[in-house]
């Protein structure tokens, strides 16, 4: 058995024919071709965090209104936990195509665009080490690429198409998703503070940067100053931290060190508010045991 996860750029729920680095493809994409342009008129563009910093810096933007003007939010799994796909138009065209002339920003296109018609996939088989990444054929009718005379292998493939890059910083990324799908109930339902927190750290890069650079999280991490001083100027050297803080926070690992008594700090400072939440939690219990009582007394009357 193996834990899939969540395809890019499809979704489905059958596995497809699995494909290796070495496997040869036939495919071609050029200005010549007839159906230049035709898949970016009907985009479906899942971004991963690193389209994310790219493309707000070539736009010279903060994250923050790159999502806002150029990205849907969509949830990912039951739990709540967001991914983001690029805005069309009404008749489904990407917004960053340049009419006729093809993407208006494609030296930093998506790592989605830069696979196609390739599909990237990581499994974790039960058992292994390590999670396994491999790919699968995209073929759609109206994409003419496949008919072009030209083959070449999927790792020639990915290295003419730049990205390995891309890969190389999402990995970390791939991972979280992975292990979230993975351990599935065993985790439960992530709190509202851990999914807003994930949101920020892999897309709102610029609004994480503040969050990191807080005198609140510095009393509550231990960093040396060289670590703060990247992650105020390196937005991949954030992405990366951002990447570590969450397996801390969904999974429970310890990859960032705490101060000494900074979780005592902030027990004491959040006691009010927790000691909230399970006094609704319990008057919640009780409304929906007293409920459930209602039903069975009205289920018996009704038999007798």
């Amino acid at each position: 058995m193996s834990e899939q996860m969540p395809d890019i750029p499809f979704k489905s729920s059958i596995l497809p024919k699995l494909l290796e680095e070495d496997t040869r493809i036939r495919f071609r994409c050029h200005t010549a071709i007839s159906c230049f342009n035709a898949c970016c008129r009907r985009a479906d563009v899942t971004l991963a965090p690193y389209d994310v910093v790219r493309l707000k810096q070539r736009l010279g933007m903060t994250s923050t209104d790159f999502l806002a003007k150029h990205t849907v939010p969509f949830e990912m799994d039951a739990d709540g936990l967001m991914g983001i796909k690029l805005k069309t138009d009404d008749q489904g065209a990407c917004l960053l195509l340049d009419g006729d002339k093809g993407c208006g920003v494609y030296t930093d296109r998506p790592t989605v665009c830069r696979y196609y018609p390739l599909g990237l996939l990581a499994l974790h088989p039960k058992g292994a080490a390590e999670d396994q990444q491999h790919y699968s054929m995209v073929v759609e009718a109206h994409c003419k690429g496949h008919e072009e005379d030209r083959e070449l292998t999927i790792g020639e493939y990915r290295a003419e198409q730049g990205v390995l890059e891309y890969d190389e910083v999402n990995r970390e990324w791939y991972q979280l998703l992975l292990k979230k799908r993975s351990a599935g109930p065993t985790v439960g339902r992530p709190p509202l503070a851990s999914l807003q927190l994930f949101f920020l750290a892999c897309y709102d890069v610029d609004r994480f940067r503040r969050f990191v650079l807080s005198e609140n999280f510095k009393g509550t991490y231990a960093l040396d100053a060289e670590v703060y001083a990247a992650l105020e100027q390196d937005d991949v050297a954030l992405l990366r931290f951002g990447f570590r803080l969450l397996r801390q926070v969904l999974f429970g690992e310890r990859t960032i060190d705490e101060r000494p008594q900074a979780w005592e700090k902030r027990a004491q400072e959040r006691a009010p508010v927790w000691e909230a939440r399970l006094e609704a939690e319990k008057r919640h219990w009780q409304e929906q045991q007293e409920a459930r009582m209602r039903e069975e007394t009205t289920g018996k009357s009704g038999d007798a």
